[in-house]
């Protein structure tokens, strides 16, 4: 079964810097996009930031020059760099990947989710 996993999440005070990670398992012919979406208690999912195949990103307006989104297409990974994080950035952060798998038709798929908290 195709599965995304995420880590990198924590506990990080305002400034400071995190890391996220998500990694694409399971046979899997091709990924296109993949995306990292957040989502606030009591607020919808969001999202933060998109990375294509070939490399092209869309960045939220709200995190445009603080968050940084790549891939390692060899690992089947995407990351999210997190620098000087606000306290509104404090929610679950889902990982998204558009794919095509070699034995299964659905195309969408999300992660667990990691949970950011940023606090003083």
């Amino acid at each position: 079964q195709v599965q995304l996993v995420e880590s990198g999440g924590g506990l990080v005070q305002p400034g400071g810097s995190l890391r996220l990670s998500c990694t694409a398992s399971g046979s899997i012919f091709s990924i296109n996009a993949m995306a990292w979406y957040r989502q606030a208690p009591g607020k919808g999912r969001e999202l933060v930031a998109r990375i294509s195949s070939g490399g092209k990103t869309n960045i939220a307006d709200s995190v445009l020059g603080r968050f940084t989104i790549s891939r390692d297409n060899a690992k089947n990974t995407a990351y999210l760099q997190m620098n000087s994080l606000k306290p509104e950035d404090t929610a679950v952060y889902y990982c998204n990947a558009d794919l095509l798998p070699w034995w299964e038709l659905e195309t969408d798929y999300w992660g667990q989710g990691t949970q950011v908290t940023v606090s003083s």
